[in-house]
């Protein structure tokens, strides 16, 4: 049996179609959401008809403690944690003078502390194991920057910084760490932005989808991704 692959943020959206992904690749996921019952459970409901595992675990990445005492729960179980797909995240866009220091802070602490919060209890697990995949899910706003989400920018690159630093530390483990940077997807992220305006600086003109982006990391969680480390590949119609 393949290992179990712990998806953070993946009630809705994209770290939902993620689980769905991997869930079809015969990993026993795991769930991770913050406080959306009802979506989680779908998730769950539609991976188990389907034929496969999935289990629930709710705690929010941004908070140390609460992160580390979930992962001590889930190593309870002898089966193994093979894959960590760090996708939870949240923005707060405004102009950088306008941002207030809660929504700076509450954007870092979810997207790049929440990776240090998860990460960093499960990776000796992966290394007494010799195997592992772990894909970090940033943003295209991480690779170029992007007005109006200067705090956004600032935990996605500081993520690729982190993905790029843990695949050369990790590699002779046979562990791979990868980033994926999405451009504008179609998700609940973006239902008050201005999409056709947006969309006049997408080559492809059209948004692209969850499961495109969820195919993305379900191949590099593969076998056949062995050799790919320390990437950071885009997912954005030729945006960036």
């Amino acid at each position: 049996m393949k290992p179990r692959a712990l998806i953070t943020g993946a009630s809705r959206g994209i770290g939902r179609a993620i689980a769905l992904e991997l869930a079809r690749a015969g990993h026993p996921v795991i769930i991770n959401y913050r406080r959306d019952d009802d979506a989680a459970h779908a998730t769950q409901e539609e991976i188990i008809q389907s034929g496969g595992s999935a289990v629930l675990s709710c705690f929010d990445v941004a908070d140390r403690e609460m992160s580390h005492e979930a992962i001590a729960r889930l190593l309870e179980d002898p089966m193994p944690i093979g894959v960590i797909v760090n996708n939870a995240g949240i923005a707060r866009d405004n102009a950088f003078p306008s941002i207030s220091s809660e929504d700076w802070d509450a954007v870092i602490q979810t997207t790049l502390m929440g990776f240090y919060n998860v990460t960093h209890p499960l990776v000796m697990h992966l290394v007494r194991q010799r195997w592992g995949r772990i894909v970090n899910m940033a943003s295209v706003s991480g690779v170029t920057g992007n007005r109006g989400q200067t705090n956004y920018s600032a935990a996605k690159a500081g993520l690729i910084g982190a993905t790029k630093a843990l695949a050369q530390e990790l590699a002779k483990r046979r562990i791979t760490v990868n980033a994926v940077a999405p451009g504008l997807i179609d998700t609940d992220m973006l239902q008050s932005a201005p999409v056709d305006e947006l969309l006049k600086y997408v080559p492809m003109h059209r948004l692209g989808t969850a499961q495109e982006v969820a195919s993305l990391v379900g191949f590099l969680v593969s076998d056949s991704a062995a050799y790919i480390t320390g990437q950071v590949i885009g997912i954005n119609g030729g945006l960036a």
